[in-house]
C-alpha cells in the first residue's frame, strides 16, 4: 500500500472514530507500528490530526471551532435533527462529547430552558453561551487527549444524579458486542451515564456499526433510543430491531 493510501486510510478512521491507537491501525493496514508512527507524525505535522500518546485524535473531536471540517456533517446534523425534540423546558439532560453531539448543541434554541450536565471541554464552550441553560461541568481529571473528565471523580459524581434524558456517543457498535471502546476509563464513565439516566438515547452515524473494541461499555439492549442518518427502515438497521430499543 502507498503512503498516500495509508494517509487516506488514516484520515478516514481518525475522522470516524474520533481516535485511533497506533497498534490497531497498524493490524488493519498490515505494516509495523514504526510505519504508522511516522504516517501520523507527517499528518500531524500538516495539522490535519491531533498526534496523542499512542494514537491519533480528530481535531473536530477537541474544539467547537466553525473552522474546524467534520467529518460526515450532513449526517451528523441530519442525526441532530431527529433528536432536538428531546429537548424541552424544564429537562435535566446529559450530553456527551463528540462532534455529533456538537451538533445537536448548537441546534438548542436559545430560549430552551433546561439544565445541561457534560463532561466535554467543547460542549460545555458551546452550551455556556446559551442563556437559559444552567450549566453543570462533572468535574475530575481532564484527559489532555479528549478534553473530556475522565475519572474515578466523575464516576462518583454520575452516580448521585438523575438525567432525564443523555444523549451519549461511541466510537465502535455491534448488535451483539454492543457499545465498545478501548479505553477502560471512558467505559466506566459510559456506563455511569447509562445508569444515571432515566432514558438514554445514541447518537451514531452509521458508519460505526459493525464493529467493535477491546472493553465494552453497554449492551445496545441498555440504550433507550438509536438515532441515525439513515431512514428506519433502512436494513442496516435490521439487526439493531429485535433489541427492544427505538430506532429514528
Amino acid at each position: 500500500m502507498l503512503k498516500e493510501e495509508r494517509h487516506q486510510k488514516i484520515l478516514d478512521e481518525v475522522s470516524l472514530r474520533n481516535r485511533i491507537l497506533l497498534l490497531d491501525m497498524a493490524a488493519q493496514l498490515n505494516v509495523s507500528i514504526d510505519t504508522i508512527r511516522r504516517d501520523v507524525k507527517e499528518l500531524d505535522k500538516k495539522q490535519l490530526i491531533k498526534k496523542v500518546h499512542g494514537g491519533a485524535i480528530s481535531l473536530g473531536f477537541v474544539s467547537n471551532n466553525a473552522a474546524v471540517d467534520v467529518y460526515d456533517v450532513n449526517e451528523k446534523q441530519s442525526i441532530a435533527q431527529k433528536a432536538i425534540p428531546f429537548i424541552s423546558d424544564g429537562a435535566v439532560i446529559f450530553i456527551d462529547g463528540g462532534t455529533t453531539c456538537m451538533e445537536l448543541v448548537k441546534l438548542i434554541p436559545p430560549k430552551t430552558k433546561i439544565t445541561c450536565f457534560t463532561l466535554s471541554l467543547p460542549i460545555a464552550s458551546e452550551m455556556v453561551k446559551k442563556p437559559n441553560v444552567d450549566l453543570i461541568f462533572i468535574g475530575g481529571k481532564i484527559s489532555k487527549e479528549s478534553h473530556m473528565s475522565v475519572s474515578v471523580g466523575a464516576v462518583n459524581e454520575l452516580s448521585q444524579i438523575r438525567f432525564d434524558y443523555s444523549f451519549i456517543s461511541t466510537g465502535y457498535i455491534d448488535p451483539t458486542h454492543g457499545l465498545s471502546e478501548f479505553d477502560w476509563e471512558v467505559v466506566q464513565i459510559k456506563r455511569a451515564i447509562v445508569k444515571a439516566s432515566r432514558k438514554s438515547i445514541l447518537l451514531c452515524i452509521s458508519k460505526k456499526f459493525n464493529s467493535h473494541q477491546k472493553y465494552k461499555c453497554v449492551n445496545v439492549s441498555d440504550i433507550d433510543t438509536l438515532v441515525t442518518e439513515l431512514d428506519p427502515n433502512d436494513v442496516l438497521l435490521d439487526p439493531f430491531k429485535n433489541l427492544n430499543i427505538d430506532i429514528l
